[in-house]
């Protein structure tokens, strides 16, 4: 990569989402008529990738795709976003597919077929292992097997690497992980699974960083975001308004767009406002990577809101 600047490397999963439209989230046994359907690339690892890349940052990516006909497709798309690819490997077998309902409010629910993502072994992080040295931050997700997360955060540890970990979908952890994590940014149904249901904010912040990461964000959709570091203060984001048609990714967003305003200096609640907005804007269009918005977009939306610095 040519820029000097460290980048980003995203350990994780990529998939082609498989979008039903419906007016709402069916029940069990419910057949609704669907308003639309389409297909455009996803999977949490890919998104929070072009996250980054839509936002000027260098990114680079590690992950597989399958042999079929979606392989190519999510390749070029991580391309096309500015994604370093050369770390991308295709296997045999289905890519990863994630179907999907989103519903007319923005409400979704979806099922992660890991297909290509489930090959993703040690192998693959030796073979890119200077890479994930020369990384500024290492981004990963649960959608790729635990044993292959373990095995990068202790490379990320050992090499002085911070990693920030999106805990989706929610699964239990190996101890050491909890400390080898520098920031940890659950939704509000991931935090309730690691520290309780029942908590405020603050308490299940602090239950938290109690495991052993340096950093914990608590993303809680349209009220805000609590950004809280081990010995030292927890403080609350205010949320933008704005009106959402699909919150597909929204946090994906978020995760890139925090990662960037971090290795550009900010601090941490700066950096959790400007990954507000770009959520906020990401929430307006459709679509998961497609809806990632550009830098010019975000900066002009701080603007807007009275929050340019």
């Amino acid at each position: 990569m040519s820029d000097t600047r460290k980048p980003i490397v995203v350990v994780g999963s990529i998939t082609m989402d498989l979008v039903t439209r419906t007016p709402r989230i069916p029940a069990i046994g419910q057949t609704l008529i669907g308003t639309g359907f389409e297909t455009t690339p996803g999977g949490k690892g890919a998104n929070q990738a072009v996250a980054a890349a839509r936002l000027g940052y260098p990114v680079a990516m590690v992950a597989k795709v399958g042999d079929d006909a979606y392989g190519p497709a999510l390749i070029e798309n991580l391309k096309h976003a500015g994604v370093e690819t050369a770390a991308m490997a295709q296997t045999s077998g289905p890519s990863g597919l994630a179907p999907m309902f989103v519903a007319d409010d923005g409400s979704n629910a979806i099922v992660v077929v890991p297909g290509a993502n489930g090959k993703m072994d040690r192998t693959a992080l030796d073979v890119h292992a200077e890479l994930i040295r020369s990384a500024g931050m290492v981004l990963c997700q649960l959608e790729i097997p635990m044993d292959t997360l373990s095995y990068t955060l202790d490379f990320c540890s050992r090499a002085r690497v911070p990693v920030m970990l999106d805990p989706a979908p929610a699964a239990a952890l190996p101890e050491a992980v909890w400390g080898q994590v520098a920031w940890f940014t659950p939704n509000e149904t991931e935090a309730a699974f690691y520290a309780g249901e029942g908590s405020e904010a603050e308490a299940t912040a602090k239950r938290l960083l109690g495991k052993g990461p340096r950093g914990v964000v608590l993303k809680r959709g349209g009220d805000g975001t609590y950004v809280a570091i081990a010995g030292g203060t927890g403080e609350w984001v205010k949320p933008f308004k704005v009106d959402a048609i699909d919150t597909v990714a929204a946090g994906d967003c978020f995760n890139g767009a925090f990662a960037v305003a971090l290795l550009e200096g900010k601090n941490p609640w700066a950096a959790a406002r400007f990954a507000n907005a770009a959520a906020a804007i990401c929430v307006t269009h459709k679509g998961a990577a497609a809806s990632m918005p550009l830098r010019a977009e975000v900066d002009e939306f701080l603007r807007k809101n009275g929050c340019a610095e």
